[in-house]
């Protein structure tokens, strides 16, 4: 069986946003949370997470962080406002 990729948000708690992808969220929102994930997000408690997205392969998972990662701000907040409305129908 493959794993199954998918690419995320987190919320930062200064504000800011950070994009990843893993093939198991619950051990990597750990990482995050015990200072041990992305440099980025050490020292930027608390982490929530605003959007996930599933992703066929590691590739295409890469290549869909990466075109996140690319928006402005602006663009990444209607990403997330359009997920947290589908996640509550």
């Amino acid at each position: 069986m493959e794993k199954q990729w998918l690419v995320y948000i987190l919320q930062c708690g200064d504000g800011t946003l950070y994009t990843g992808i893993t093939d198991d969220l619950p051990r990597r929102l750990e990482m995050h949370r015990a200072g041990k994930g992305a440099k980025y997000t050490r020292g930027r408690a608390p982490l929530t997470l605003v959007y996930r997205e599933n992703a066929l392969s590691y590739s295409d998972a890469l290549k869909r962080e990466y075109r996140i990662k690319q928006l402005p701000r602006t663009e990444k907040l209607k990403l997330i406002e359009s997920y947290k409305k589908t996640a509550t129908e």
